[in-house]
């Protein structure tokens, strides 16, 4: 059964994920827009990212789509997810359709869609489209086909989009700080991009990763630790100030310090709230995930600032940026949202903040962290999963229609129920278990001042489930 989680349709290319079954997705994205727009109004971005397969599913879908008389703007080559979200509002477009499974495995690929507003579709939407995917029924989307050319039109991404951001971030107070920027690209969308915006601006960078491989190198496209080992040792290698990488469609970001140590995103996302807040002096609302730090409360009450609270999924603080009731969000999977920018998470844009932030304070990431848990303390969080099962499905919806006043000794000072179950605790500390919008397993997150606490919050955690 196809289903759209926190950030598109997943799946398994060669089982889930095949020809046919996009076929009857875009199908029921045509119908959907259809039914919202006079038919000759519509028209729609689609890209790819380079993983095995993407651009002949993007182009599948471009004829798919001008045979249902939608105008179609097929990218030239693969692109970042938040290029395709820039181009929908520039071009005023009705959306945008972008093949990528983001940082999963290479065996994956996905659909991801992005409404009129350059955003990713909410569930009101995406619910709509997976009802009607059940009525596109399988085989009958015939591929035998032939595109009708009058309705695909080809287009460049990338001088659009870094034409826009080159307004956005300060090149020139990086540049005079002389420092020099080390970039794993990850084998990703971000190739041209990150790099060139750099070396335009007359900025030193070290590059590793630059080039095509569907499989990525043997790793997951994902800016963790482990897949960042190459980063660390260019950083080091050759004086680097700071190390920069993106995920597979560009959007989520990865750091690494000058001394060659991953800065966690949820560090990054509080750097970022303090540098805004104080130095650029923004006010208004802000907004996190439920699994993202509680380190933006703690900055956000430091400035008198209303807090939202959201689902995981970047859909849901783009939501909040639309309506213009927030100046930032994060989430704690290293996605960034921020006024006057895009309705869609950016890693490009985030890296080059961090490297603007650290210009203008002169000062190294290492040691703004530390500043930052001065003021504000250390918080510390740790994860797991669990492979779902029916006892361990069963346990947890009883805990969320019923959840407990304590865990252990610890007192229960609130629970939140939008999402799994989170329990915060006093002093910040917290606990939050959900089902994974994208996998068959159940996430667990906790949070406390010491890495010792954390991990015993989520032991017990654990156990209130098995």
């Amino acid at each position: 059964m196809i289903r759209f989680g926190t950030s598109g349709w997943r799946a398994v290319m060669g089982d889930e994920f095949t020809f046919a079954n996009v076929r009857r997705v875009v199908q029921a994205i045509a119908n959907y827009l259809k039914q919202k727009f006079p038919a000759q109004d519509i028209s729609l971005v689609v890209g790819y990212d380079t993983r095995f397969l993407s651009g002949r599913f993007a182009r599948e879908a471009a004829s798919l789509l001008s045979k249902n008389g939608i105008q179609v703007y097929l990218t030239e080559r693969d692109c970042p997810s938040q290029a395709l979200a820039y181009q929908i509002i520039r071009g005023r477009h009705s959306g945008g359709i972008n093949f990528t499974a983001s940082f999963n495995p290479p065996k994956f690929n996905g659909l991801k869609f992005n409404v009129e507003t350059g955003a990713p579709a909410l569930p009101e939407v995406t619910d709509v489209i997976e009802k009607e995917v059940e009525r596109v029924k399988a085989g009958t989307v015939s591929p035998r086909y032939y595109p009708d050319r009058s309705y695909i039109q080809f287009v460049d991404l990338q001088s659009g989009y870094l034409e826009f951001l080159q307004k956005k971030v300060n090149f020139e107070m990086i540049r005079k700080s002389r420092i020099k920027i080390g970039i794993d690209l990850l084998f990703s969308t971000s190739r041209e991009y990150l790099d060139e915006i750099l070396e335009e601006n007359g900025i030193p960078v070290e590059v590793i990763h630059g080039y095509i491989d569907p499989y990525f190198g043997g790793i997951s496209p994902a800016c963790t630790e482990e897949n960042l080992a190459d980063l660390k040792k260019l950083v080091t290698s050759r004086g680097c100030a700071l190390g920069l990488a993106t995920d597979a469609d560009g959007d989520r970001f990865g750091l690494v310090d000058e001394s060659g140590q991953l800065v966690m995103a949820n560090y990054v996302l509080a750097l970022l709230l303090e540098y805004l807040l104080t130095i650029k002096g923004w006010r208004g609302g802000v907004a996190r995930s439920v699994t993202t730090t509680h380190l933006i409360d703690r900055i956000a009450r430091n400035y008198d600032l209303p807090v939202y609270r959201t689902p995981v999924g970047f859909k849901y603080l783009a939501d909040l940026f639309i309506k213009d009731r927030i100046i930032f969000g994060g989430e704690e999977s290293a996605c960034l949202a921020v006024k006057d920018h895009l309705p869609e998470k950016d890693g490009i844009f985030a890296g080059l903040l961090v490297a603007e932030m650290m210009a203008v304070y002169g000062q190294s990431l290492s040691e703004l962290l530390a500043q930052l848990f001065k003021k504000y303390g250390k918080m510390v969080g740790v994860q797991t999963n669990l492979a779902l099962s029916a006892r361990i499905s069963r346990r947890l919806n009883e805990l969320i229609k019923n959840p407990p006043q304590t865990v252990g000794k610890r007192r229960v000072v609130t629970a939140e129920t939008m999402d799994g179950l989170k329990l915060v605790f006093p002093g910040d500390s917290w606990l939050i278990l959900r089902f994974s919008g994208t996998e068959p397993v159940v996430r667990g997150y906790s949070e406390a001042e010491t890495r010792k606490e954390a991990q015993a919050l989520l032991a017990a955690g654990t156990r209130l489930l098995c």
